[in-house]
């Protein structure tokens, strides 16, 4: 789904992954990270699509809730088991975003 109710200026956090051959769990906890980011205080949505790249992006409404999800216990937990586990390579990167459009057929 795409997310187009924002309003910039606001935070866009690109996580792109390419994925080991060890995939056990990692399609629940990516689903219980989903949620759990739901949850953190200025998460404003995400966007994510995987074939032999996987790309998350998620928007944030500051820095400062962007930082607080990274310290997340369990953010931080899932993170760790993909590096050991999931993840063959993985780039993270955060952009402000200060102008979008868009269009929708409907």
């Amino acid at each position: 789904m795409i997310v187009d109710n924002l309003k910039p200026p606001y935070y866009a956090v690109i996580f792109s992954t390419t994925l080991s051959d060890d995939t056990e769990g990692y399609y629940e906890m990516a689903e219980k990270m989903d949620n759990l980011a739901k949850e953190q205080e200025g998460y404003l949505g995400v966007e994510s699509a995987r074939s032999d790249v996987g790309i998350t992006v998620s928007y944030w409404e500051s820095l400062d809730a962007i930082l607080k999800w990274k310290n997340n216990i369990e953010h931080t937990e899932a993170r760790n088991i993909g590096r050991e586990r999931w993840y063959k390579k993985y780039q993270l990167r955060i952009s402000k975003v200060e102008r979008e459009y868009g269009f929708d057929k409907g």
